[in-house]
Protein backbone atom coordinates (compact mmCIF):
# COMPACT_ATOMS: atom_id res chain seq x y z
CA UNK A 1 0.00 0.00 0.00
CA UNK A 2 1.03 3.57 -0.82
CA UNK A 3 1.03 6.64 2.26
CA UNK A 4 0.46 9.21 0.32
CA UNK A 5 -3.08 9.60 1.86
CA UNK A 6 -1.84 7.69 5.06
CA UNK A 7 -4.30 8.16 7.74
CA UNK A 8 -6.87 10.88 6.49
CA UNK A 9 -10.27 10.24 6.86
CA UNK A 10 -12.28 10.06 3.70
CA UNK A 11 -16.42 9.83 2.58
CA UNK A 12 -16.91 8.21 -0.73
CA UNK A 13 -20.95 8.95 -1.53
CA UNK A 14 -21.83 6.19 -3.82
CA UNK A 15 -18.86 4.34 -2.85
CA UNK A 16 -20.70 0.81 -3.25
CA UNK A 17 -19.84 0.16 -6.65
CA UNK A 18 -18.63 1.46 -10.39
CA UNK A 19 -16.39 4.55 -10.15
CA UNK A 20 -17.15 5.33 -6.34
CA UNK A 21 -16.73 1.90 -6.12
CA UNK A 22 -13.27 2.02 -7.27
CA UNK A 23 -12.00 5.66 -5.96
CA UNK A 24 -13.09 4.10 -2.27
CA UNK A 25 -11.01 1.22 -3.30
CA UNK A 26 -7.76 3.35 -4.80
CA UNK A 27 -8.09 6.10 -1.50
CA UNK A 28 -7.53 3.65 0.86
CA UNK A 29 -4.63 1.35 -0.97
CA UNK A 30 -2.77 5.12 -0.28
CA UNK A 31 -3.57 4.81 3.23
CA UNK A 32 -6.77 6.58 3.65
CA UNK A 33 -9.47 5.53 6.46
CA UNK A 34 -12.76 5.64 4.04
CA UNK A 35 -16.20 5.45 5.10
CA UNK A 36 -18.37 3.67 1.90
CA UNK A 37 -21.76 5.30 1.83
CA UNK A 38 -24.25 3.83 -0.62
CA UNK A 39 -27.72 3.39 0.01
CA UNK A 40 -27.84 0.51 -3.08
CA UNK A 41 -30.43 1.62 -4.94
CA UNK A 42 -31.06 0.71 -8.38
CA UNK A 43 -29.81 2.79 -11.77
CA UNK A 44 -33.02 4.47 -11.43
CA UNK A 45 -32.81 5.36 -7.62
CA UNK A 46 -35.58 2.86 -6.39
CA UNK A 47 -34.57 0.66 -3.55
CA UNK A 48 -31.78 -0.15 -0.75
CA UNK A 49 -29.07 -2.76 -0.52
CA UNK A 50 -26.38 -3.06 1.82
CA UNK A 51 -24.51 -5.41 0.10
CA UNK A 52 -22.84 -2.69 -2.26
CA UNK A 53 -20.99 -0.78 0.19
CA UNK A 54 -20.29 -3.62 2.59
CA UNK A 55 -18.70 -5.73 -0.40
CA UNK A 56 -16.32 -2.79 -1.29
CA UNK A 57 -15.37 -2.51 2.51
CA UNK A 58 -14.34 -6.05 2.28
CA UNK A 59 -12.51 -5.91 -0.27
CA UNK A 60 -10.48 -3.04 1.44
CA UNK A 61 -10.12 -4.60 4.76
CA UNK A 62 -8.72 -7.38 2.46
CA UNK A 63 -6.25 -5.62 1.14
CA UNK A 64 -5.17 -4.42 4.62
CA UNK A 65 -6.85 -0.88 4.37
CA UNK A 66 -9.41 0.54 7.06
CA UNK A 67 -13.04 0.78 6.18
CA UNK A 68 -16.24 1.08 7.51
CA UNK A 69 -19.74 0.98 6.01
CA UNK A 70 -22.46 3.59 5.83
CA UNK A 71 -25.95 3.17 4.36
CA UNK A 72 -27.84 6.57 5.10
CA UNK A 73 -28.69 8.71 1.57
CA UNK A 74 -27.27 11.84 1.34
CA UNK A 75 -30.01 12.92 -0.17
CA UNK A 76 -31.51 13.97 3.23
CA UNK A 77 -30.03 16.84 4.86
CA UNK A 78 -29.53 15.82 8.57
CA UNK A 79 -28.46 12.48 7.14
CA UNK A 80 -26.04 13.76 5.26
CA UNK A 81 -25.10 15.34 8.29
CA UNK A 82 -25.04 12.65 10.46
CA UNK A 83 -22.66 10.45 7.47
CA UNK A 84 -20.20 13.25 8.11
CA UNK A 85 -20.46 12.84 11.91
CA UNK A 86 -20.16 9.21 11.57
CA UNK A 87 -16.92 9.45 9.77
CA UNK A 88 -15.42 11.95 12.05
CA UNK A 89 -16.04 9.40 15.27
CA UNK A 90 -14.99 6.56 13.34
CA UNK A 91 -12.03 8.35 11.79
CA UNK A 92 -11.52 10.98 14.09
CA UNK A 93 -11.32 13.51 11.32
CA UNK A 94 -12.89 14.32 7.34
CA UNK A 95 -9.77 15.14 4.97
CA UNK A 96 -11.46 14.19 1.73
CA UNK A 97 -15.01 14.25 0.48
CA UNK A 98 -15.65 12.49 -2.72
CA UNK A 99 -19.18 12.47 -4.41
CA UNK A 100 -19.58 9.91 -7.05
CA UNK A 101 -23.44 9.63 -6.50
CA UNK A 102 -26.01 9.18 -9.34
CA UNK A 103 -28.66 7.63 -10.80
CA UNK A 104 -30.60 8.47 -14.31
CA UNK A 105 -33.89 8.51 -15.72
CA UNK A 106 -33.62 8.62 -19.56
CA UNK A 107 -36.90 10.33 -21.50
CA UNK A 108 -37.20 13.02 -24.24
CA UNK A 109 -38.37 16.52 -22.64
CA UNK A 110 -41.81 16.31 -24.07
CA UNK A 111 -42.22 12.65 -22.63
CA UNK A 112 -40.09 13.44 -18.78
CA UNK A 113 -41.88 13.33 -15.76
CA UNK A 114 -42.00 15.60 -12.77
CA UNK A 115 -40.78 12.16 -10.86
CA UNK A 116 -38.01 12.14 -13.42
CA UNK A 117 -36.89 15.30 -12.84
CA UNK A 118 -36.85 15.64 -9.36
CA UNK A 119 -35.44 12.37 -8.53
CA UNK A 120 -32.65 12.78 -10.92
CA UNK A 121 -31.74 16.23 -9.84
CA UNK A 122 -31.97 15.45 -6.07
CA UNK A 123 -29.67 12.42 -6.02
CA UNK A 124 -26.87 14.62 -7.96
CA UNK A 125 -27.77 18.24 -6.63
CA UNK A 126 -29.24 17.35 -2.89
CA UNK A 127 -26.55 14.83 -1.86
CA UNK A 128 -23.43 17.47 -3.30
CA UNK A 129 -24.48 19.90 -1.75
CA UNK A 130 -26.06 18.25 1.62
CA UNK A 131 -22.53 16.70 1.92
CA UNK A 132 -20.46 19.11 1.13
CA UNK A 133 -21.82 21.33 3.54
CA UNK A 134 -21.54 19.33 6.25
CA UNK A 135 -17.72 18.73 5.58
CA UNK A 136 -17.14 22.01 4.85
CA UNK A 137 -17.73 23.23 7.96
CA UNK A 138 -14.95 20.30 9.49
CA UNK A 139 -12.44 21.41 6.84
CA UNK A 140 -12.39 25.24 7.53
CA UNK A 141 -12.13 24.69 10.82
CA UNK A 142 -8.56 22.40 9.97
CA UNK A 143 -7.82 24.48 7.36
CA UNK A 144 -7.55 21.63 4.99
CA UNK A 145 -9.95 19.48 2.68
CA UNK A 146 -10.11 17.65 -0.49
CA UNK A 147 -13.63 17.61 -1.99
CA UNK A 148 -13.58 15.98 -5.09
CA UNK A 149 -17.47 15.82 -7.01
CA UNK A 150 -19.18 14.36 -9.88
CA UNK A 151 -20.41 16.05 -13.29
CA UNK A 152 -20.25 14.22 -16.93
CA UNK A 153 -19.80 15.27 -20.33
CA UNK A 154 -23.46 15.47 -20.47
CA UNK A 155 -23.01 18.89 -18.97
CA UNK A 156 -22.79 20.04 -22.69
CA UNK A 157 -26.14 19.02 -23.55
CA UNK A 158 -27.32 15.16 -24.19
CA UNK A 159 -30.36 14.11 -25.93
CA UNK A 160 -32.70 12.03 -23.74
CA UNK A 161 -31.01 13.31 -20.84
CA UNK A 162 -32.50 16.70 -20.11
CA UNK A 163 -32.53 15.98 -16.23
CA UNK A 164 -29.30 14.44 -16.06
CA UNK A 165 -27.31 17.38 -17.93
CA UNK A 166 -29.08 19.81 -15.81
CA UNK A 167 -27.56 18.51 -12.72
CA UNK A 168 -24.49 17.57 -14.55
CA UNK A 169 -24.10 21.09 -15.10
CA UNK A 170 -25.18 22.62 -11.84
CA UNK A 171 -22.53 20.79 -10.29
CA UNK A 172 -20.06 22.21 -12.37
CA UNK A 173 -21.22 25.71 -11.40
CA UNK A 174 -21.82 24.83 -7.84
CA UNK A 175 -18.02 23.37 -8.22
CA UNK A 176 -16.41 26.82 -9.42
CA UNK A 177 -18.61 28.68 -6.73
CA UNK A 178 -17.31 26.08 -3.96
CA UNK A 179 -13.91 26.92 -5.03
CA UNK A 180 -14.02 30.30 -4.50
CA UNK A 181 -15.79 30.40 -1.26
CA UNK A 182 -13.76 27.47 0.50
CA UNK A 183 -10.66 28.11 -1.09
CA UNK A 184 -8.62 30.32 1.45
CA UNK A 185 -9.42 28.10 4.12
CA UNK A 186 -6.65 25.36 2.31
CA UNK A 187 -9.80 23.44 0.71
CA UNK A 188 -10.15 22.49 -3.29
CA UNK A 189 -13.03 21.66 -4.80
CA UNK A 190 -12.76 20.12 -8.05
CA UNK A 191 -14.95 17.99 -10.28
CA UNK A 192 -14.46 14.93 -12.27
CA UNK A 193 -16.27 14.35 -15.58
CA UNK A 194 -15.49 10.36 -16.24
CA UNK A 195 -16.64 7.97 -18.71
CA UNK A 196 -16.74 4.43 -17.87
CA UNK A 197 -18.45 1.25 -18.95
CA UNK A 198 -20.93 1.03 -15.35
CA UNK A 199 -24.55 0.06 -14.79
CA UNK A 200 -25.24 3.82 -15.51
CA UNK A 201 -23.67 4.28 -18.74
CA UNK A 202 -23.66 0.50 -20.07
CA UNK A 203 -26.48 -1.86 -20.23
CA UNK A 204 -28.84 -3.59 -22.80
CA UNK A 205 -31.54 -0.38 -22.47
CA UNK A 206 -28.55 2.31 -22.71
CA UNK A 207 -26.91 0.18 -25.24
CA UNK A 208 -30.33 0.34 -27.26
CA UNK A 209 -30.88 3.62 -26.41
CA UNK A 210 -27.87 4.66 -28.20
CA UNK A 211 -28.02 2.69 -31.02
CA UNK A 212 -31.74 4.42 -32.02
CA UNK A 213 -29.67 7.43 -32.13
CA UNK A 214 -26.89 6.12 -33.94
CA UNK A 215 -29.64 5.18 -36.67
CA UNK A 216 -31.15 8.50 -36.70
CA UNK A 217 -28.34 9.74 -37.30
CA UNK A 218 -27.95 12.02 -34.38
CA UNK A 219 -24.86 9.86 -33.58
CA UNK A 220 -21.74 9.47 -35.91
CA UNK A 221 -20.32 6.16 -35.90
CA UNK A 222 -16.96 7.14 -34.36
CA UNK A 223 -19.22 8.49 -31.11
CA UNK A 224 -21.51 5.25 -31.37
CA UNK A 225 -18.75 3.01 -30.72
CA UNK A 226 -17.22 4.98 -28.42
CA UNK A 227 -20.32 4.69 -26.47
CA UNK A 228 -20.82 0.97 -26.32
CA UNK A 229 -17.03 -0.03 -25.76
CA UNK A 230 -15.89 2.42 -22.60
CA UNK A 231 -12.94 1.18 -20.93
CA UNK A 232 -13.82 0.16 -17.16
CA UNK A 233 -14.20 2.37 -14.19
CA UNK A 234 -10.65 1.26 -12.97
CA UNK A 235 -8.97 3.66 -15.16
CA UNK A 236 -10.57 6.79 -13.57
CA UNK A 237 -9.44 6.60 -9.93
CA UNK A 238 -6.11 8.15 -10.61
CA UNK A 239 -6.79 11.54 -11.40
CA UNK A 240 -9.08 11.79 -8.39
CA UNK A 241 -6.72 10.61 -5.78
CA UNK A 242 -4.39 12.86 -7.21
CA UNK A 243 -6.58 15.59 -6.68
CA UNK A 244 -6.81 14.32 -2.66
CA UNK A 245 -3.19 14.78 -2.20
CA UNK A 246 -0.90 17.69 -0.55
CA UNK A 247 0.49 17.38 -4.23
CA UNK A 248 -2.42 19.30 -5.36
CA UNK A 249 -2.69 21.56 -2.43
CA UNK A 250 -3.18 24.71 -5.67
CA UNK A 251 -5.62 23.19 -8.14
CA UNK A 252 -9.12 24.14 -7.09
CA UNK A 253 -12.28 24.66 -9.20
CA UNK A 254 -11.19 23.06 -12.17
CA UNK A 255 -12.75 20.31 -14.21
CA UNK A 256 -11.17 17.04 -15.16
CA UNK A 257 -12.14 14.55 -17.87
CA UNK A 258 -10.93 11.13 -17.39
CA UNK A 259 -11.97 8.41 -20.11
CA UNK A 260 -9.54 5.63 -20.32
CA UNK A 261 -5.72 6.39 -20.44
CA UNK A 262 -6.99 10.28 -21.74
CA UNK A 263 -7.60 12.71 -18.90
CA UNK A 264 -8.41 16.19 -19.85
CA UNK A 265 -9.04 19.76 -18.45
CA UNK A 266 -11.95 22.20 -19.32
CA UNK A 267 -11.87 25.67 -20.49
CA UNK A 268 -12.92 27.83 -18.29
CA UNK A 269 -16.22 29.34 -19.66
CA UNK A 270 -15.34 32.71 -20.94
CA UNK A 271 -16.98 35.42 -23.20
CA UNK A 272 -14.95 35.06 -26.28
CA UNK A 273 -16.62 37.63 -28.87
CA UNK A 274 -18.60 41.04 -27.82
CA UNK A 275 -19.60 43.88 -29.53
CA UNK A 276 -20.85 47.56 -28.64
CA UNK A 277 -23.21 50.04 -29.89
CA UNK A 278 -21.37 53.46 -28.86
CA UNK A 279 -23.44 53.02 -25.62
CA UNK A 280 -27.20 53.30 -27.52
CA UNK A 281 -29.62 50.42 -27.01
CA UNK A 282 -29.24 48.03 -29.87
CA UNK A 283 -32.25 48.02 -32.33
CA UNK A 284 -33.68 44.73 -33.72
CA UNK A 285 -32.68 45.43 -37.03
CA UNK A 286 -28.63 46.24 -36.51
CA UNK A 287 -28.94 42.34 -34.32
CA UNK A 288 -30.66 40.65 -37.31
CA UNK A 289 -27.20 42.11 -39.52
CA UNK A 290 -24.73 42.26 -36.90
CA UNK A 291 -25.51 38.70 -34.86
CA UNK A 292 -24.67 36.43 -37.45
CA UNK A 293 -21.28 38.40 -39.06
CA UNK A 294 -19.81 38.39 -35.51
CA UNK A 295 -21.06 36.89 -32.31
CA UNK A 296 -22.46 33.82 -34.69
CA UNK A 297 -19.19 33.47 -37.01
CA UNK A 298 -18.50 29.67 -37.22
CA UNK A 299 -21.37 28.77 -35.57
CA UNK A 300 -23.44 25.37 -35.95
CA UNK A 301 -26.33 24.69 -35.13
CA UNK A 302 -25.86 21.31 -32.71
CA UNK A 303 -29.59 19.79 -34.13
CA UNK A 304 -30.99 22.03 -36.86
CA UNK A 305 -34.46 21.88 -37.79
CA UNK A 306 -35.71 21.91 -41.36
CA UNK A 307 -34.82 25.17 -42.58
CA UNK A 308 -37.90 27.98 -43.42
CA UNK A 309 -39.60 28.00 -46.31
CA UNK A 310 -38.28 30.91 -47.94
CA UNK A 311 -34.34 29.82 -47.02
CA UNK A 312 -34.83 26.32 -49.22
CA UNK A 313 -33.22 25.97 -52.22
Amino acid sequence: MGERLKDKGAIVVGGGGGIGGEIALALASEGARVMVNDPGGARDGTGTDTSPADKIVERIQKSGGVAVSNYASAVDYNAAGEIVRSCMDHFGRLDILVNAAGINREKMLWNMTEQDWDMVLKVHLYTTFNTARWAAGIMREQRRGRIILSTSSAWLGNIGQINYAAAKGAIVSFTRAAARELGGYGITCNCLAPAAATRMTVNEEVKAGFKKRFEAGVLTKEAYEALINMPGPEWVPPIAVYLCTDEAWNINGKVFSAVGDKIGIYSEPIETIQIFNNGKVWTLEQLSDLVPKTLLTGYKNPRPPEPPKDKRG
